[in-house]
């Protein structure tokens, strides 16, 4: 199965950019530093959904449209008062067709999944409302990403298909702590 073959492949991607998100956010001390991080993930989601948009199967057309996304990110930014102005730049993957949209957006919903995590740290040092994007789908996030993971196992289902997600899924976790760390790798 793609999901299962993906979370495998890209374990020491999503370990790096995980380090990397958890060291921003250890460093956030009040609203203003937690809306920088938010600007990053907006830069980064907002410019690459809009690539995956063009390659969505219709399979996912109907959950991409309702799904958590960069307007919830720059819903959080408005909450603190704050505008999606002066991003950092966001380094992206190539998105050239179905497989490699889909390998990017399992990366973008997986991120659901550590939200709560995220609130808890934030609700720690005093920070508290800017959350519709970490809070995903609420209670509903475990359903929701078994709805993904569905669609996508179906959808992606030939083995030159599953390798060409991996690689776009592993670039992307590799593009978005480049993002972070404002560097490219050559």
């Amino acid at each position: 199965m793609l999901s299962e073959r993906i979370k495998t492949a890209t374990k020491d991607g999503h370990q790096e950019l995980e380090k990397q998100v958890v060291y921003r956010i250890k460093a956030i001390e009040n609203n203003k530093d937690y809306v920088e991080l938010l600007k990053y993930f907006f830069a980064y989601f907002e410019t690459l959904e809009q690539q995956i948009a063009s390659f969505i199967p219709d399979a996912l057309q109907d959950y991409f449209s309702v799904r958590r996304s960069a307007k919830d990110i720059a819903k959080d930014i408005e909450v603190l008062g704050s505008s999606v102005a002066d991003l950092p730049q966001a380094f992206l993957p190539a998105i050239e067709n179905k497989n490699q949209a889909i390998g990017a957006l399992y990366v973008l919903e997986g991120s659901i999944m550590g939200g709560p995590f995220i609130v808890k740290m934030f609700e720690k040092v005093g920070i508290e409302s800017g959350f519709n994007f970490f809070q995903g789908y609420g209670d509903q996030s475990a359903e929701k990403w078994l709805e993904f993971t569905k669609i996508i196992n179906q959808e992606v289902n030939q083995e030159a298909d599953i390798e060409e997600a991996i690689a776009s899924a592993k670039n992307t976790f590799e593009q978005f702590a480049n993002t972070f760390t404002n560097t490219i790798n050559a």
